[in-house]
């Protein structure tokens, strides 16, 4: 992995700007998966924002690594975020925004969610490749909606999962952590003082990290980039 470390949550946003512009350029065609939370929606406005005129955004295909089940006009929808912040303000073709349907049935969803992502993607060994995922983690170490209590759901054998938040009880897909170890790219966008001590588990591979999904980030391309502020990195020495 490669720790990435800026002094606020606005210069890791505009790094990762700059990274993600670099990484789409000369493609043919590019698919992203998106994450939801507080860094992501400064980082769309970065985008919109620094890249809006550079980019060809036709040859980008969105998706969603994971998404709460919510109808896509309720504020705690992730699409309705990415909407707001990016989609409103580039030029991207409608049929180039695939979301994840989360005003439906959740267990159909993810079906055809994952049946979606065979079609669109190429596939390794099976399991669909995109060719980058965006990742957060939250302060109990939980990435896309895979939660300890649920870890299990990392090598779930459908490509999209059906997680359950340990308070609220709020249902989301997932995409599993298959789909997440075949990215051809991984990104970790962590921000703040409350991500520090996970941050520091983790990284330092120290006692118990391995009950916490982020920790499960192991991209086999090799490609595990960790955008991070000070505050996330504050632990490690």
């Amino acid at each position: 992995m490669e720790l990435k470390i800026y002094n606020d949550k606005q210069k890791v946003a505009e790094q990762f700007s700059a990274y993600f512009e670099n990484l789409v350029k000369d493609k043919a065609e590019f698919h992203v998966a998106l994450s939801g939370g507080s860094t992501p929606k400064i980082v769309f406005d970065i985008l919109a924002e620094n890249f809006g005129d550079k980019i060809d955004w036709s040859r980008i295909h969105f998706y969603w690594g994971d998404e709460r089940c919510v109808p896509p006009t309720d504020d705690q929808s992730n699409y309705k975020m990415t909407v707001e912040h990016l989609f409103s303000k580039i030029d991207v073709p409608q049929e180039n925004i695939h979301r994840v349907l989360g005003e439906n049935d959740p267990n159909p969803e993810a079906m055809r969610y994952a049946n979606l992502l065979e079609i669109n993607l190429d596939r390794v060994q099976g399991v669909p490749q995109f060719d980058l995922v965006i990742l957060g983690m939250g302060d109990d170490g939980h990435t896309a909606s895979i939660f300890p209590h649920e870890i299990d759901l990392w090598e779930a054998a459908d490509h999209c999962v059906v997680a359950t938040h340990p308070e609220s009880g709020q249902k989301r897909v997932s995409i599993n952590g298959k789909v997440i170890n075949t990215a051809k790219e991984v990104a970790f966008l962590v921000t703040g003082q409350s991500k520090a001590e996970k941050v520091q588990t983790i990284v330092n591979q120290s006692e118990g990290f391995k009950d916490y999904p982020a920790a499960l980030v192991n991209p086999v391309s090799g490609n595990l980039n960790w955008f991070m502020d000070q505050e996330a990195a504050s632990l490690l020495s």
